[in-house]
């Protein structure tokens, strides 16, 4: 009997511990889901039910615009238009890494885990395709050419790594030396949850400002000749104003901080996360889409060259050092440590990964 006690009081502390969302009372899967139990669910009201589709029915949206200007524009012999696959291309991947995260979270916690290094590694490489196109399209014309064009793509691909390194970190800390497949010694999530929190908001909000910084000059402060105002420019208003949104909903959990309970299933702050994520990079897209368009001329002549180094290479390089520092974050969670493998206890140090009730 004090035997179950404690087993049912080690699994309580395993879901507050790794499933359980700031005021969200109801609706959970059960943490030890099955593969097939997760894709079930898709078709069941969760709270996460509509977590999942609003990311998963956008990724055939975008995977349609990629399709479209790869085949039907053939981009391949047109390097002008590489920048825009490239981003195309992370506008596909980001919306489905976070519905396959979504989906299949609940089957443990280390599958939690490493479900989501991948969809912080996804939103990491998004924001690198968006400065790859803003550096091909969208720069204002005063700056085209400049020292910070130039050096623009590096650092937004130095801010790419430290995004998915910061936001990975801030789940269970250094990996091999804060945790590993047995026990990890800081719960960010449980004892600190605000720093985990604020750490992930930074992670992601100093790459999108950095991105936005030519953006933020041409339609709010650059004045008179070398402008580019045109009428691209309402398009860019909706996505920053979307952006700041998502933002806004993704730090405060509202509305379901004032009810908690009430939103468990529908209209919580995650699902509107999502749904206007989506949505400001539609307007994102039509705005790169026509500032390519009506610039082109100009561009070709003035501005910095498209290359396979400024477009395709870049982009290669990033996937290759995220998916680096995903596996590294992984690892541990992966490779039971020596002096653990023949243990055949679940205490509550070793309950936040391997307790099996």
């Amino acid at each position: 009997f004090w035997l179950l006690v404690r087993l049912r009081n080690q699994f309580n502390f395993l879901f507050r511990l790794v499933f359980h969302e700031d005021s969200i009372i109801s609706g959970y899967r059960h943490p030890r889901s099955s593969a097939t139990d997760c894709i079930l669910s898709l078709f069941q009201l969760t709270n996460e039910t509509l977590n999942i589709w609003t990311h998963f029915l956008p990724t055939w949206y975008f995977l349609w615009k990629l399709m479209t200007v790869v085949v039907i524009q053939t981009a391949w012999q047109d390097t002008f238009t590489w920048p825009l696959v490239v981003y195309l291309l992370s506008c596909c991947i980001y919306p489905l890494a976070s519905s396959c995260a979504h989906t299949f979270s609940s089957m443990s916690a280390r599958a939690r885990h490493i479900c989501f290094f991948f969809d912080y590694g996804a939103l990491s490489y998004y924001s690198l395709g968006s400065a790859v196109t803003y550096s091909a399209y969208v720069f204002p014309d005063k700056w085209v050419g400049s020292v910070f064009h130039r050096c623009y793509l590096p650092v937004a691909l130095v801010n790419s790594v430290i995004c998915t390194s910061l936001a990975c970190y801030s789940r269970l800390g250094l990996p091999f030396l804060q945790y590993n497949h047995d026990i990890v010694k800081r719960f960010p999530e449980y004892q600190s949850p605000k720093f985990g929190k604020i750490l992930r908001v930074f992670a992601f909000a100093h790459p999108f400002l950095f991105d936005n910084i030519p953006l933020f000059y041409r339609v709010f402060v650059c004045v008179g000749e070398g402008c580019t105002d045109n009428d691209t420019n309402i398009l860019h208003y909706y996505h920053i104003g979307l952006a700041f949104l998502t933002g806004f909903l993704f730090a405060t959990h509202l509305p379901e901080r004032l009810a908690p309970g009430s939103f468990d299933y529908i209209g919580h702050s995650h699902q509107l996360f999502h749904v206007c994520g989506i949505l400001g990079t539609h307007f994102q897209m039509q705005a790169i889409e026509q500032d390519m368009v009506t610039r082109r001329h100009w561009l070709q002549t003035q501005s910095l060259p498209v290359s396979f180094a400024n477009s395709l290479g870049v982009a290669g390089l990033c996937v290759v050092l995220n998916l680096s520092i995903i596996i590294l974050y992984s690892l541990p969670l992966l490779l039971p440590s020596a002096e653990n493998q023949n243990m055949g206890k679940c205490d509550i140090k070793n309950a936040y990964f391997n307790c099996k009730l």
